[in-house]
């Protein structure tokens, strides 16, 4: 009966305290956080911002892949040449978006 009971309580709890930004947003008269992004001034857009996003991924991957402990019979190291390969690729776009 005990456990029960802890359990419905732990419940209520976590939704009592899911619920309550959701009310508070949800008044007409709660005062609105400012954006980050209304405060700071309006920049350019970023340019090509899918490519750049992928070579952070590529730089992730070859994080991961140069400090993996085991070789995987080569094929890590294959991996992180194609990562290079493809990084290089990558920046390359990035150059000749320029000329």
């Amino acid at each position: 009966m005990r456990r029960r009971l802890v359990t419905w309580s732990s419940a209520a709890v976590v939704l009592a305290v899911m619920l309550c930004p959701a009310v508070n947003h949800a008044r007409p008269g709660a005062p609105q956080p400012a954006s980050p992004r209304a405060a700071a001034s309006p920049a350019a857009p970023e340019a090509h911002p899918e490519i750049r996003a992928a070579i952070r991924a590529l730089e992730t991957a070859k994080h991961h892949l140069q400090s993996g402990a085991h070789d995987f019979g080569g094929h890590r190291a294959k991996a992180l040449e194609h990562v290079n390969q493809a990084l290089e690729e990558c920046h390359a776009a990035l150059q000749a978006d320029k000329k």
